[in-house]
Formats: C-alpha cells, structure tokens, sequence
C-alpha cells in the first residue's frame, strides 16, 4: 500500500511538472505570438497620433491672415474701381489705391492690436483668479500646476505679432490691384487688368484658406471669389450714379 501511494504522489508531482511547463510553454508560445501584433498596433496608434492634428487651433490665425488678405485685395480693388468709373486718370486711381493701403493697412493693425490686447487682458485676469482659487485648496501638485502655468502663458495671444500679421495681410491683398494698374494707361484695359488680377488673387486666397483649414475648396474658393466681385460691382455702380448725377 505505501509502495502504491508514493507511486501515486510521484505520479501526481510529475504530472504537476508536465501541466506546469505545459503552461509556461503555451504562455510563452502566446507571448511570441501576441507581441508583435501588439508592436504592429502599437505602431500603428503612434502613426494615427502624429498624423491627427486639430485643424480648429489654426483657425485664429488663419481667419486673421485670410481676412486680412481679402480685405486687403477687395477694399483697394473697390476703392480704385470706385475712382475708375468716374474718372480716367490714372494717376488719380493709383493714388487712391495707395492712400486704401496705407489707410487699410493701419487700420487693420490697430483694430487687431486692441482686439486682441483685450482678450489677453481676460484671459490674464482669468488665470489669477484660477491661481487664487489653487492657492486656496491646495489640492494640486505643485510641479503639475507650474507646468500647467507655463503652458497656458505660452497660449497666450501677442497683440504686438496679431497686428503685424493683420496688417501684412492686408498689404499683401491690396498690393495686387495697385501693382496690376500700375502700368497701363488706357482706361479700358486699365479696369480689366484690375478685374483679372483680382478675381485670380480672390480665387486664389479662398483656395489656400480652405487648404490651410481642410475644408471643400470649391465651396471656399466660390464664396470668395462672388464675395469680391459682388464689393466692386457695387462700389462701381453706386459711384457712377452718383458722379452722373453731378452731386
């Protein structure tokens, strides 16, 4: 009987062995197996991570560049068109062009120097009350509340870089029907010139806006272009009734 049950025990040690490293086997057989599927997705979220990008963080500057950029173009464009259908002297068309850059130019720069100034002010005013409110719990981490700090006053907008951006933009815009009139001293061709050279800029500014911004670039590039031509037909014709009629 004792001989039977050490074989028994024996019996059951080894069979313990064997399932044992049966299972160590399978593990490891899983291990090698899983571990490069999981290397391969790994690689794969990594790639999908640095391919995403938030495309509405770009949407400050781009709605500044682009706004500026139009609002460059159309002004001086109408301004000149404005002058062109009333009078025929170039030197009076370009003058006028000059003086819509110039004027345009500064305008832009200060309207966006307070505009955002006053939205730094805000957003200032928001961070120390928020700093106060840490400083009155003190629940935080210390170090992840200066990194946060840090980070936020990164973000913030600089009035001084929004208003030479706007007022870039703006020249740029208005450079392209003042530079197009330039040369051109018949009266007609002048107006068509200008006509060309802002309908391609037009269409051009609404195509690198929706580029920029991943959005349909037909839709983008129509409603600018109907935009611009609808200011200097109108700015056009309202300033040829009211030069006919001797007012």
């Amino acid at each position: 009987m004792i001989c039977n049950f050490k074989k028994e025990a024996s019996l059951n040690h080894t069979n313990k062995q064997v399932f044992h490293s049966n299972n160590n086997n399978d593990l490891e057989q899983q291990a090698t197996t899983t571990t490069p599927l999981e290397i391969i997705e790994t690689k794969k979220e990594e790639e999908e991570e640095e391919d995403f990008f938030d495309y509405s963080r770009r949407s400050q500057w781009l709605r500044a560049a682009v706004l500026g950029a139009n609002d460059g173009l159309v002004s001086t464009a109408s301004l000149m068109m404005g002058v062109g259908a009333v009078k025929q002297d170039i030197k009076a068309m370009i003058l006028t062009g000059f003086a819509g850059l110039v004027a345009g130019a500064c305008s832009m720069a200060i309207g966006e120097f307070v505009s955002v100034y006053s939205q730094l002010d805000v957003e200032l005013a928001q961070m120390k009350r928020d700093k106060e409110r840490g400083n009155n719990n003190n629940n935080s981490n210390s170090n992840n509340s200066d990194k946060e700090e840090e980070e936020e006053e990164e973000r913030l907008p600089n009035p001084l870089q929004a208003a030479a951006a706007s007022a870039l933009a703006f020249s740029i815009g208005a450079m392209v029907p003042l530079l197009s009139a330039s040369f051109i001293r018949e009266y007609k061709v002048r107006l068509g010139v200008v006509v060309a050279a802002v309908t391609f800029a037009l269409v051009l500014f609404g195509w690198l806006g929706a580029v920029l911004g991943k959005v349909p670039v037909f839709r983008s590039s129509l409603r600018v272009l109907l935009g611009g031509w609808m200011a200097m037909t109108i700015t056009f014709a309202l300033t040829k009734l009211i030069g006919s009629s001797a007012l």
